[in-house]
């Protein structure tokens, strides 16, 4: 074989070791979506369970509600869930740092106020 002939062997190789690397495998991705499905059908829970109130500013504006607009909506009520959407974005820098370990802590953490809030 020529040294020409490697080039294109070697970058093949190259891209499959890549692909099969514990980096890819150890992603928080999934979890991540899991967590944010839950804080998401909690942050809807709560924001029905006190009745109808004033529209907001934003909403009068046109402006779609988000998950964290929603938790803050609901003043003291809605703490523990703004902290849980904190954590969660913690956890997805974390993700993209490739920060496995800090990923978990954080999700773990939003998990417990999710806990907490609903007793």
């Amino acid at each position: 074989m020529t040294s020409n002939s490697l080039i294109p062997i070697a970058a093949a190789m190259i891209i499959l070791v890549d692909a099969a690397s514990p980096v890819h495998a150890a992603s928080c991705e999934a979890s991540i979506g899991h967590v944010q499905a839950k804080l998401d059908a909690a942050i809807e829970k709560n924001a029905g369970a006190h009745g109808w109130g004033p529209e907001s500013l934003s909403a009068l504006r046109s402006h779609q509600p988000t998950p964290r607009s929603l938790a803050e909506a609901e003043g003291a009520s809605g703490a523990q869930l703004r902290l849980a959407l904190d954590a969660l974005d913690r956890a997805r820098a974390a993700d993209r740092s490739r920060d496995i370990a800090r990923c978990r802590r954080e999700l773990s953490e939003a998990t417990l106020l999710l806990q907490k809030q609903s007793q």
